[in-house]
């Protein structure tokens, strides 16, 4: 199974002897267009400046839905395919896509009647063909009491509920790149394109890569390029010969995660702010809650986007406007996240939340390929159709090739999902994946690493089983464990302690320290596994502690969040 090191080293290999594609972003979009070309059998290679999926990938809402909102916009052929899509996700991820139901309280007053939303949901129906996990229906107060019981009762009307999806958005993203490595594809974590490489009439043939690790550069060349960067896409592009013309319109989006007992919810909650009216979302999450989203401009550099006080605020304030009983304040909030969303620019679009989110393929005149917008429920789609583009490309250029296959991914599961039971019973799977541990991994760890890696839990529990070391919590009273730290480096491409705490056991986002009392230890056994001297220890250590205070930097103007709290709160 893939390591960091031994993709790098297929990378650097590659040298005069071209890939048939070469796609710059470890994203969604990125990933699964490795994917599919590497299912077709075309010779590709992915590389990305940092983690997969540590851009917008993994700072999403985490859902994988059709856009009942988009309804309002008449974007229906959006809404058909998303929740086409999400069916076919549930399909191939069905550990990763999970059925979520979503309450939508309707209070006297509101912009929309229980009658018109509920006509929205039987056309929402409609569009999925009737497909979705359930059917729409209406909560009795009675329901909303036990379901929902800190939510204002003030004034409701009504609480239809109707289902869409939760994911593991960063998982996802990993597991469609491992699945492309699986059918041949190379994938570099930390390469970071620093030039572009041109042959005739300045064509882009290949990239300058530089080891963001070790600080070596070298070739890589290909006979088509996608660029698949999401929010860095105009950058990727100008630091070609392609124009200056700006395609994108970013936002920010930052989400807030408190503990569970302070905001229960069964369901997912869909509320509007109490001063502008943006939808926003409260979403259960095993332990925890998490609220957002914000949607505000940005044009600073993605990789440095976090959450400022006034973003905190502004959440605290619409949670409270729902859930006046759990009074949040700033002290509840246990972690934050944000990231930038990749929208393509619109004249007249106006504020940010009506700019669409189609996604858009451009080739440049000197024969990149960028893809841009979108929604991550329909990566797999965006994907296909810009590996359709370069194998248009390859064929005009010379490079066709005769001996391809159709990619077949919306039938081909992804690693984890290979062996899931067809009734897709996660208790069933929890029990494998306990009985692997054979007394050493606890029934919550089980299940933990069963709604994680799919049926490879069965794996990681069996590391676990072998070595007591491996058995132990990373955190105690949590369930993650130390073998996740050797599978995360031996089986996907973990290569920091940043990836390893962030993207593979989220401890970043949902402990009460965010990860910072195990971080030393999992530094410890990542260096033994990687061959880390004291010194890259040491830094690695200090790069994660740089990166939960940036998820902190909100509380440096914690006055001025508690002022802003009044903007909430009517009860």
């Amino acid at each position: 199974m893939p390591r960091r090191e031994t993709q790098l080293d297929a990378l650097r290999k590659g040298g005069d002897d071209p890939f048939d594609l070469l796609v710059i972003g470890g994203g969604i979009t990125g990933a699964g267009a490795a994917r599919d070309a590497a299912r077709r059998g075309l010779r590709v290679a992915l590389v990305e400046m940092q983690d997969l999926a540590y851009g917008t990938s993994s700072r999403s809402s985490k859902l994988v839905h059709g856009g009942l909102r988009y309804l309002e916009q008449y974007e229906f052929s959006l809404v058909f395919e998303a929740v086409t899509e999400r069916r076919t996700l549930m399909e191939i991820a069905p550990h990763l896509v999970n059925p979520l139901g979503f309450v939508f309280p309707v209070f006297k007053g509101g912009r929309r009647g229980v009658f018109t939303i509920n006509v929205g949901m039987w056309l929402y129906d409609g569009l999925s063909l009737f497909r979705s996990p359930k059917v729409h229906r209406n909560l009795s107060r009675k329901e909303v009491a036990e379901e929902l019981p800190l939510l204002r009762t003030a004034d409701l009307k009504g609480a239809p509920l109707y289902y869409d999806c939760a994911t593991d958005d960063a998982r996802l993203t990993l597991e469609s790149a491992l699945d492309g490595v699986g059918q041949g594809a190379v994938v570099a974590t930390y390469a970071k394109v620093v030039g572009f490489l041109r042959g005739d009439g300045g064509r882009v043939v290949g990239a300058r890569v530089r080891d963001e690790l070790s600080g070596d550069e070298f070739s890589v060349r290909a006979h088509a390029v996608i660029n698949a960067t999401g929010p860095w896409s105009d950058r990727t592009r100008l630091m070609g010969e392609s124009g200056g013309e700006l395609r994108l319109r970013p936002t920010k989006g930052i989400h807030i995660v408190v503990d569970a007992a302070k905001v229960p919810v069964k369901h997912a909650v869909v509320a509007f702010h109490p001063k502008d009216g943006r939808v926003l979302f409260a979403i259960p999450w095993g332990d925890r809650t998490y609220i957002g989203t914000t949607d505000t401009d940005f044009r600073d550099d993605p990789g440095k986007v976090h959450a400022t006080g006034a973003d905190v605020a502004y959440l605290i304030a619409a949670s409270n406007d729902y859930f006046p009983a759990a009074a949040l304040t700033p002290a509840d909030v246990i972690s934050t996240w944000a990231g930038v969303r990749p929208l393509i620019s619109e004249e007249g679009a106006g504020n940010e939340s009506n700019v669409s989110r189609e996604h858009d393929i451009r080739v440049d005149a000197d024969g990149l390929i960028t893809i841009a917008g979108g929604k991550l429920t329909t990566y797999r789609r965006m994907a296909a159709e810009v590996v359709d583009k370069a194998v248009g490309m390859l064929m005009m250029t010379g490079h066709g090739r005769d001996d391809l296959r159709q990619a077949r991914t919306e039938k081909e599961p992804l690693p984890g999902a290979v062996g899931w039971p067809d009734d897709d019973d996660h208790d069933a799977v929890g029990k494998r994946v306990l009985k692997a541990g054979k007394g050493r991994v606890e029934p919550d760890s089980a299940r933990l690493l069963a709604d994680t890696y799919g049926m490879r839990g069965v794996d990681v529990a069996t590391l676990a089983a072998g070595d007591q070391a491996l058995a132990a919590r990373l955190v105690e009273g949590r369930p993650e464990l130390m073998a996740q730290v050797d599978w995360g480096v031996e089986h996907e491409l973990a290569g920091t302690l940043r990836d390893m705490m962030i993207r593979r056991t989220q401890l970043f986002f949902r402990d009460v320290d965010q990860g910072l009392g195990a971080a030393e230890a999992v530094a410890a056994r990542m260096a033994r596994l990687l061959g880390w001297d004291e010194d890259r220890t040491t830094r690695e250590v200090l790069a994660y502690e740089e990166e939960v205070a940036l998820s902190r930097r909100w509380r440096e103007d914690v006055d001025d969040v508690e002022v802003d709290l009044s903007l909430g709160a009517k009860g």
